[in-house]
């Protein structure tokens, strides 16, 4: 029996993928649900797991956009398993010989073809830094000669050597649809950006002190995006116009807090979601931001999980990143930057201290929110950051760190 593989649907409004890379040749045998593609959606990047198990027959190429519904390949259910696993590919060897003989041909040929250079113009040239290549030769069959070598001269712009190579790919469907993400935040929002510092020694010494014992406890890190989300939280209650979108001619506003985070995965950028992170202690936002980060990693990742988010946290810090002006992700209205974290000289209470220090940023889409709203944003961002035991942790640091 003949069973007709087809590209399921990977979520919602999704019409069509690419097939990225298949992951068994033509005429494998392959065992049911074990994976044979990866194929890139706008959203994420999926497994296409084997319908049944037999030999495949493909039916698309790697780079092809299929739409949902398309047969993608065939798998012959009554073919038996091979013994000792796939068969055997044959080997065309009886063409190596030719193909060796016209090599070696081509190489005796080649000694005065056109671009070689006479031992006289080799010396000429090389004092003068230029490659053979670069000259048009005068001599026989367009040999290089040494009035030709005397009168060449570099141009502006000349190779000097060094690779000059350059290569040329298809960008994914993923990367596609982010370009095309971004370049629409650019080009439909009236995006500014705010920046403010914070000082993370508050973080700092809580994190020294009890990151050993929440770890051993919870079997998770304490990092730095469970402060940096709940301290975005209360901010959103705060200025609930941050947590909100444009639809058409109406505003929508939420009660609850689904934060996007950017995470780099193996295709790419990937922003999956904290669902009602209001709702979360700093276990639990640890604890997703982990389960998240991983599935992203082993792109794993599913459509549902990157879809919706009211607000988006990008941590550029953990590139390097000293400070950036980060794009909204549409529709949301907010987008938090963090960077990285390095000891700069501060004023405290009239004297110089040495201070680990953040540079933080807040684009946002000034349709929707005012300049007074994005800094006092910002502001609480801040202010919950230096001083987490009272604002983040209700002055009961145990009690919020379930120790």
């Amino acid at each position: 029996m003949i069973l007709e593989m087809k590209v399921p649907s990977p979520g919602e409004s999704i019409t069509e993928v690419e097939i990225a890379t298949w992951l068994v040749a033509d005429g494998d045998y392959v065992e049911k649900d074990q994976a044979i593609a990866e194929v890139d959606s706008d959203k994420a990047t999926l497994e296409l797991p084997a319908e049944a198990s037999g030999i495949i027959t493909l039916k698309a190429e790697e780079g092809d956009a299929v739409a949902v519904g398309e047969v993608v390949c065939l798998i012959d259910t009554s073919a038996a398993k091979p013994e000792g696993g796939a068969p055997a590919k044959e080997e065309k060897k009886e063409e190596a010989p030719k193909k060796e003989v016209q090599k070696a041909t081509q190489e005796e040929s080649k000694t005065y073809a056109t671009g070689t250079a006479s031992p006289a113009a080799k010396k000429i040239l090389a004092e003068k830094n230029i490659s053979a290549s670069d000259i048009k030769g005068t001599g026989k069959d367009g040999r290089v000669t040494k009035d030709d070598a005397v009168n060449a001269t570099p141009s502006m712009g000349t190779p000097t050597g060094g690779s000059r190579g350059s290569s040329r790919s298809k960008m994914s469907m993923l990367r596609r649809k982010v370009a095309e993400r971004l370049v629409e935040a650019k080009n439909t929002t009236a995006m500014l950006t705010t920046f403010n510092e914070v000082d993370m020694s508050p973080i700092f010494a809580l994190r020294d002190e009890h990151k050993e014992t929440f770890k051993n406890k919870h079997g998770v890190g304490l990092g730095f995006m469970s402060f940096f989300t709940l301290a975005v939280v209360r901010a959103l209650k705060m200025y609930p116009a941050v947590n909100s979108m444009i639809d058409g001619q109406e505003m929508i506003s939420y009660d609850f807090c689904d934060i996007s985070i950017a995470v780099s995965g193996p295709k790419g950028l990937m922003v999956p979601v904290i669902r009602n992170a209001e709702n979360l202690s700093f276990r639990g936002v640890e604890n997703e931001v982990k389960r998240l980060a991983i599935r992203a990693r082993d792109g794993q990742i599913t459509v549902d999980e990157m879809t919706g988010g009211t607000f988006t946290i990008s941590n550029g810090g953990v590139f390097g990143s000293m400070l950036s002006t980060p794009i909204i992700n549409p529709p949301q209205s907010g987008i938090l930057g963090m960077h990285n974290i390095v000891e700069r000289p501060v004023a405290v209470n009239g004297k110089v201290e040495i201070r680990p220090i953040m540079y933080v940023a807040l684009s946002y889409d000034h349709r929707i929110i005012d300049g007074k709203e994005s800094v006092g944003f910002l502001v609480a961002v801040k202010e919950a950051l230096e001083n987490p035991t009272e604002l983040l942790m209700n002055s009961d640091v145990k009690k919020a760190l379930e120790l």
